[in-house]
Parts: C-alpha cells; structure tokens; sequence
C-alpha cells in the first residue's frame, strides 16, 4: 500500500494513497484508537447532503465560485450514491464537537473533487476548509447533520416499522374479540377479559408511541446551521442558515428549517433527548407486549398456553423438540439496550457548557442505534412472531371454567365476604363454585348460572 503526504496547520503527514481523506482524518485515527464503534453511515450521509445544501446556498449569495459549488455538490451526491463509506473510517470517541468527521467530510470532498478536476484538465483546486466548509463550523455542522440523519431514520425506518406492528396487532384483536379468557393481574387469576380486549391494549400502546415519535420528532426539523462556531455567524451571509436549509429541504424532501436561537441549537440537545424519551416510551411498551406473548404461549404442556406462536428455529442444543420465545427475547434484549441508551443520551446532553455541547458524537451513536434496534427487531417480532399468533381454545377454556375469580360477578347478589367464602372454600375442598355456592347454601343453581355470565362479565355496560 503506497502512501501521498498531505499537510494542515501541524505539518505533514502520510495518507493510504487509496483513501479520499486528508490530514486532520489521518491525526483523528492515529489519536484516537478508542474502540470499535464508527462514525454512524447516517451521519456521514447527513454530512453529505449538508455540505452539497451549503455549496448551493454560498453560491446562491455569491459567497463560493459556481465552478467549485458545482462540483462540491456533485462530489456530494457520489458519496451518497456510491459505495464511499470506507472513506469516513473515524470513531464515535474523537472531539466532543464532531470536529474531525466534519473535517473528514471537508478533506474528502477536497480531494475527490480535485481528482475531477485534473482528469477534466481543469487547474482550479477545492479547499476542505475555504470551500468545502465555506460559511460553516463543526459546531454547527455537526448537530445539523445529527437532525437530518436522525429525523430521517425515524421517519423512514422507525415509525413504518411501527405501523406496520400496529395494524397486525390490530388486526389480531379484531380476530379474537370473541374469545372469552381469564384476566390476570399481579400474575394472579383476575375477572374474564377476551383474548381481543387484552391485546387491544397493546394495540393502543403501539399507538400512543407512534403519536408520541411523531409529535416529538418535529423539533428535529429545527436545524443549527448558520450559527457557525458560537451562534453568531460570524464568517456566514445572515441568510445562510435559512437558504441552506432551504437547499437541505429540497435535496431530501423534507421541511427543515433555520433554529430561531442558534446559541441554543449549539449548546442543547433537548429536543434529542425529547425523541429518544418518546423512543424510550415505546421501548417500554415493546418490553410489555413481548413478555405478554411469551408467557401467554408459555409450555406447551406446564404453562398457560393460552396463544401458540410460530416456531422459527429449534429452541436447545440438547433438548430435542423444544421451542422458544425467541422473537420476543430479541425484542426485549432491544428495549434494555434503548433504556440505557436514554440514560446516556440524556446524560450527555446536560453536559453543555457555555456556547457549545460537546458530547455530541455520543448523542448520534446513541439516538441512532436505538432508532435503527427498534426499527429492526419491531420489523422482525412482526413477521416473525407477531403475524402467527394463533389462539389455544381448548386452554382458554378450561382455564376460564377453573377460575375462582369468576366468584367477583356473585357480589352485587350476595356480598364480598359470602362471595370470598365460596371462593376459599372451592379452592379448598378442589370444586367447582357453582358446587360450592349451592353447598354453603348462598345460591341455586339456577341463580349461579344467571348471575355468572361471561358475557356480561367481560362486557358488563352492554
């Protein structure tokens, strides 16, 4: 592997030839060999379509040369469209600003950009810094691209994921609306619901997430270019925050807009700790609904049974025939991940100090691998465990006829403590409560029958 040199302000320094970058992305790997997680490739995507947003908007106030805004935008849209992300090879723990993977960006649109030049013959050179980060800083760079890459992923990948969820959900409740089953709460035998009520529940969770992600991820429109290093704009047009978004706007497809207050979009990330806290939200629904599942189809013969689901893979590498929970051990694997991921999103973003956050690059990895976990293990519970659930009548049933709790629906006609009376008594002496209850002399049968009525129980105002 043959070596160019490339300079900054430190000297010189020895680059891979192969590689687009220049000399500050070279200083970042060398002094920064801290783990394994890199730059996330939706903010180095986020990154592209800025600086092709901001060559448009400098040549738009005359700031920047058409020749070198041309091809800055045009060396933008090859990095999103081509297989570049070997290119951008730093690690999420560099400055606090993001300084090095903005530089990063700068260097290798310089460079490629000036390949094209000299094979178009062309003298005209690009500047990572004068041109490519022309009317810009890290500071307000970096948090910019954290906005589009994160409202983009939660839109495009989250809350599709979602829905789709929630439709099947949906759907299942409507299919067992009928079936009539034993309640449970504090783990313990409760009044009958049906099989459709009790996942209606998860049905609405999934829905007061989706409204929640939504609602809250609007901030994320609000985007900091144009505040440049402290909020000021010193060394941008006063119009460049708002046109390049505009630019940004029109590249995506999606309203962005100017911060009304770029000394706050620099120093706090609330509305990211707002989003994720609705993320978080859902993870704790998700966490709900999966254990649901995998004790409802807990057995198949020593559990409740009341739902069988599919059987992916075989369950155990020495107990032949088992099946497991798998989709839903993902799915809460998943949750716990988002939950400390929200601890560290919201730990990072109160450490603002004065004009500038610096903890930003831990935000992104964060905010994104939750979006991305989420995204995929909804995705995969739903077509993987979700679209087969099927109900266990025969289960239902019996434990819907062994139930003690069915005594509740007796204390309108004779009281708490008789009704309570039967129940212990049955459970005692192993017999039904329609046996008891004539037994104790509280009721005949006919009165049983009448007054316990699962229907009535489970739909008591109709």
């Amino acid at each position: 592997m043959g070596f160019r040199t490339e300079k900054d302000t430190l000297g010189e320094i020895q680059v891979p030839e192969e590689k687009w970058w220049g000399a500050q992305t070279q200083r970042s790997l060398q002094n920064f060999e801290i783990g394994t997680e890199k730059m996330p490739q939706e903010i180095v995507e986020a990154f592209a379509i800025l600086k092709e947003a901001a060559a448009a908007a400098n040549v738009r106030l005359n700031n920047l040369d058409e020749v070198k805004g041309a091809m800055i935008q045009r060396v933008c849209q090859e990095i999103r469209e081509g297989d570049t992300y070997e290119h951008f090879p730093l690690v999420v723990w560099q400055t606090g600003s993001g300084t090095q993977s903005n530089m990063n960006m700068n260097e290798v649109v310089a460079h490629r950009a000036n390949q094209h030049f000299e094979v178009e013959g062309m003298d005209t050179r690009i500047h990572p810094n004068d041109d490519v980060n022309r009317s810009q800083s890290s500071n307000d760079t970096y948090p910019t691209a954290m906005h589009i890459a994160s409202f983009k992923e939660v839109q495009n990948l989250l809350l599709p994921a979602l829905k789709r969820l929630k439709d099947v959900i949906g759907a299942k409740s409507e299919a067992f609306e009928d079936v009539i089953k034993i309640g449970r709460t504090h783990l313990q035998d409760a009044t009958p619901i049906t099989l459709g009520q009790e996942i209606s529940g998860w049905e609405h969770m999934l829905k007061k997430s989706e409204q929640m992600i939504e609602q809250s991820s609007e901030q994320l429109r609000q985007l900091a270019i144009g505040g440049t290093a402290v909020g000021t704009g010193i060394n941008a047009h006063p119009s460049f925050g708002q046109i390049c978004c505009e630019e940004i706007s029109r590249i995506t497809g999606i309203e962005f807009y100017s911060s009304e207050n770029k000394y706050h979009a620099l120093t706090s990330h609330d509305d990211t700790v707002y989003v994720h806290g609705a993320m978080k939200a859902l993870a704790a629904d998700l966490m709900k609904i999966a254990n649901d599942v995998r004790w409802l189809a807990s057995g198949p013969r020593s559990g409740i049974g009341e739902i069988t689901i599919p059987a992916n893979e075989p369950g155990s590498s020495i107990m032949p025939g088992k099946v497991n929970p798998t989709q839903s051990e993902a799915l809460t694997m998943v949750a716990a991940q988002v939950m400390g991921n929200d601890a560290a999103v919201g730990f990072a973003a109160s450490q603002g100090n004065f004009e500038l956050n610096v903890f930003k690059p831990v935000i992104a990895y964060n905010f994104l691998q939750s979006t991305r976990l989420l995204g995929d293990a909804i995705n995969s519970f739903n077509d993987n465990c979700a679209v087969g659930i099927e109900v266990n009548e025969e289960i239902i049933a019996k434990h819907v006829k062994n139930s003690l709790m069915l005594v509740t629906a007796l204390n309108p006609y004779i009281g708490y403590e008789k009704a309570a009376d039967i129940a212990k008594t049955a459970f005692q002496n192993n017999s039904t409560l329609k046996e008891t209850a004539v037994e104790l002399g509280y009721l005949t049968e006919e009165q049983f029958d009448e007054y316990v009525d699962l229907e009535k129980m489970v739909r008591p105002t109709e």
